[in-house]
């Protein structure tokens, strides 16, 4: 018996832990990759400071492209923008003024940890419009590197190896030499038919 309950402890304890792994990966999976992409936008890690207290280095920040940054860009937005047109380099700060004028729309921003603005932007520099933060997932991402796709492998099999076991596990039946409620020990069952001899 004490064998028996010790291993339906650690099944039970086994099974919490996996179940919170799930739960952990899909709100990951839902954070990280399903939101953002119904929003139309994606993620980004924060590698410098600039932006601290409000995203710090190795926060994931979801943000959403925006069609007409002219239009739907206003102050106090965060930014994910260009600082030079065409280059691929991205910078995520707020924007702390927007100017119109004859000649368009400019945009001036600045990190929240930063003293000076940076040089004005415009509207096509805009990229995205940050949405919601992830703290620290970013030092994760950033640790796997190329292995984030080996990470992601190994954990859905450790999951799906524990779904099989747990499906194909035989069930723990009752020993046969011990007597249950419904069945008498063969010492203590009732005679059957006539006793020898008996008239």
């Amino acid at each position: 018996m004490t064998a028996r309950r010790h291993d339906s402890a650690l099944s039970g304890v086994l099974s919490v832990l996996m179940w919170a792994v799930l739960l952990v990966v899909v709100a990951a999976v839902a954070v990280l990759v399903v939101v953002p992409k119904a929003l139309g936008g994606t993620t980004l890690t924060v590698l410098t400071g600039s932006m601290e207290p409000t995203f710090a280095p190795g926060d994931v920040v979801a943000v959403r492209t925006v069609p007409d940054p002219a239009t739907e860009v206003h102050v106090g937005d965060v930014v994910t923008f260009q600082p030079v047109s065409g280059d691929p380099t991205l910078v995520t700060h707020r924007v702390v003024a927007k100017r119109i004028s004859a000649a368009g729309t400019t945009f001036v921003t600045r990190g929240d940890a930063n003293g000076a603005d940076d040089d004005p932007i415009e509207p096509a520099q805009i990229q995205a419009v940050a949405v919601y933060s992830v703290p620290w997932v970013g030092h994760v991402s950033l640790w796997l590197g190329e292995r984030k796709g080996l990470a992601v492998a190994l954990v859905a099999a450790a999951l799906l190896g524990y779904a099989a076991v747990m499906i194909l596990r035989p069930e723990r039946r009752t020993r046969d030499d011990e007597p249950t409620a419904d069945t008498p020990a063969d010492d203590e069952r009732a005679p059957t038919g006539e006793v020898e001899g008996a008239r």
